[in-house]
């Protein structure tokens, strides 16, 4: 019985940590169906996204410091949207006046709801991290892998490299979370997978819910690649490498 009462806290408290991605998936699918007249859709996914960040701020569902880091990680992903939607990895074929090269502004935020599920989820789960790497290690691999995205476009896809050189040096990392007066641990690497594969999840919803489309989806809606699992994966690994370098210089200047 404590067993399955833990599980239904554990599951409350990720729950209020992916609120953020939760409610774009319900203004996707809800904007799918209904249409406002004069405003392009991708037009009114951004003013959604950014009432709803107001509100978790207000609410003080988000605090000012993890906002920060949400607007870090809405210019990274903004970054790199423009770039692939350039190379043709995806696109966004409806109009807006809200799009840069091709890419509409709420595309950042797409990534700003990761940033936002892992501070919250950090908060609320008490995150603890043992074993990490020393930064001169953990910042050359995160650029690297980020860079990977683009360059492999041009010249060898490291990808699986840099998988290898993560596990070597996140081999002996732990993740501590508390869920009530208990509290867990579980491989970090393990982690990393976990997420990926459910933002794969998410990414299939996402593109039958018209957030954005792969060339092969042109002619019709089809499941995403399982390959994509690696890439999110990676993309994940780079976020969460980047809060907890930011929630350990923290750490650090608060001791």
């Amino acid at each position: 019985m404590y067993a399955i009462r833990q599980l239904f806290r554990f599951t409350y408290l990720e729950a209020l940590s992916c609120l953020f991605p939760a409610l774009i998936f319900l203004t996707l699918a809800v904007l799918k169906i209904v249409h406002v007249p004069y405003i392009p859709r991708y037009d009114l996914i951004l003013i959604v996204c950014i009432v709803i960040q107001v509100v978790m701020i207000w609410t003080k569902l988000e605090t000012w410091d993890e906002l920060k880091v949400i607007c870090l990680f809405h210019l990274i992903g903004l970054g790199l949207e423009l770039f692939k939607v350039h190379m043709g990895s995806w696109q966004y074929p409806q109009e807006a006046w809200t799009k840069i090269g091709g890419v509409p502004l709420y595309s950042g935020f797409m990534y700003a709801s990761v940033a936002s599920y892992l501070c919250q989820a950090w908060r609320r789960l008490e995150v603890n991290l043992v074993g990490w790497p020393r930064t001169v290690w953990t910042v050359p691999l995160g650029i690297a892998i980020y860079l990977n995205f683009m360059t492999h476009h041009y010249v060898y896809d490291f990808r699986w490299v840099l998988t290898v050189l993560l596990f070597i040096l996140y081999f002996r990392t732990w993740v501590l979370f508390r869920v009530g007066n208990a509290q867990y641990r579980m491989p970090l690497v393990v982690s990393f997978l976990l997420i990926g594969f459910f933002i794969w999840i998410a990414e299939n919803i996402a593109t039958l819910l018209g957030a954005w489309q792969y060339p092969n989806q042109e002619a019709g809606w089809s499941l995403v690649s399982f390959g994509k699992i690696s890439s999110w994966s990676l993309l994940v690994i780079v976020s969460f490498m980047i809060v907890g370098q930011l929630k350990r210089v923290k750490q650090s200047q608060e001791s």
